[in-house]
């Protein structure tokens, strides 16, 4: 459609070498790559988009660069020593980390721009931004710091899913056991959740970001839209921007919005007279800046099952094709 391809910044729109005994290198040495999984050995070396990354010995100075890198590393069980902070939400709050107090704390080292010299000053032995959105060359400048576990992408070249994300981080940090284990206990959630719902399966659901002057419907690869896939529903076929004019692209079996609430959508007479409005098949994940948009965004092993908890009831509701069922709030 007209508008361009969002990079999913998730909410809104969105050098010093350390002393380390970790090496950033592009080596195919059978000694590092064949290493055992489970046992924490090191060395490794992990792929990403920017090439491979060696890690010789086990990190003790982590700092998260990604947007959601945070959560991952937390779920793990280890804590950074810095982070980056996510844009345009309050996330030292979120209630999926409360059981993460030491992490409200943490020094930031930038938000939509990384800042070098912050980021060079918490002495990191291992930067971690499997979801970074960084450039080549911002790449080639933090990685002079220390090294860097940088973007993943997806087969297709679009963002990673959680589980690589997850499976990544743990091979990076010695815990590919606890990474697995994890997983493994985050997709049991989502199991459950299809099981009691089984009317999710083959549903084709609108996920769409309120913009200004319209709508933008999230492709298959979005991360805040696998989170629906991955419960059994369905993308449209025609994804990108909508205009007022084509406000009949949202009128698909369901729809969920974020990025406001159902009130103010629902001043518009021409969005409230769709069907899937009308006929109360609309889930309203709320403005940008609150919980539940930003959990979608994270789309981490914390905020995942938090999602599931919050979501599941409305889009059940939203699915029983009883126009009488109100569709419980969120947020």
């Amino acid at each position: 459609m007209g508008m361009p391809r969002l990079r999913p910044i998730f909410v809104t729109t969105l050098a010093l070498a350390t002393a380390s005994a970790l090496v950033a290198c592009g080596s195919d040495d059978d000694s590092t790559t064949s290493v055992a999984e489970g046992d924490g050995a090191f060395p490794v070396t992990v792929e990403h988009a920017y090439g491979s990354t060696t890690i010789a010995a086990a990190p003790e100075r982590v700092v998260t660069i990604g947007f959601n890198d945070l959560d991952f590393v937390l779920a793990l069980g280890s804590t950074p020593v810095a982070t980056r902070e996510f844009t345009g939400y309050d996330y030292r709050q979120r209630p999926w980390a409360d059981r993460y107090p030491e992490a409200a704390q943490l020094p930031e080292v930038g938000g939509m721009e990384l800042d070098f010299e912050k980021l060079a000053e918490a002495a990191p032995d291992l930067l971690v931004g499997t979801y970074s959105l960084l450039e080549e060359d911002d790449y080639e400048t933090v990685s002079s710091i220390a090294p860097t576990v940088g973007e993943l992408r997806g087969s297709g070249g679009g963002p990673a899913s959680w589980e690589d994300q997850l499976t990544t981080i743990g091979r990076s940090l010695g815990k590919s056991n606890e990474a697995q284990q994890l997983l493994e206990s985050v997709r049991a959630d989502f199991a459950d959740a299809t099981a009691a719902n089984p009317q999710f399966a083959g549903r084709t659901a609108a996920v769409a970001m309120v913009l200004d002057g319209g709508f933008y419907i999230l492709e298959a690869d979005d991360p805040r839209n696998r989170f629906f896939t991955d419960l059994g529903f369905v993308t449209p076929a025609e994804v990108g921007a909508v205009g007022p004019e084509r406000l009949d692209l949202l009128d698909q079996q369901n729809l969920i919005v974020l990025g406001a609430t159902k009130e103010q959508l629902t001043a518009d007479p021409l969005f409230a007279a769709l069907d899937v409005v009308k006929n109360d098949r609309t889930v309203y994940l709320g403005e940008f800046g609150t919980d539940a948009p930003a959990a979608l965004g994270f789309a981490s092993p914390l905020s995942l099952p938090y999602l599931l908890d919050v979501t599941v009831p409305a889009l059940a509701a939203a699915t029983d094709e009883d126009p009488a069922t109100v569709v419980p709030a969120i947020g």
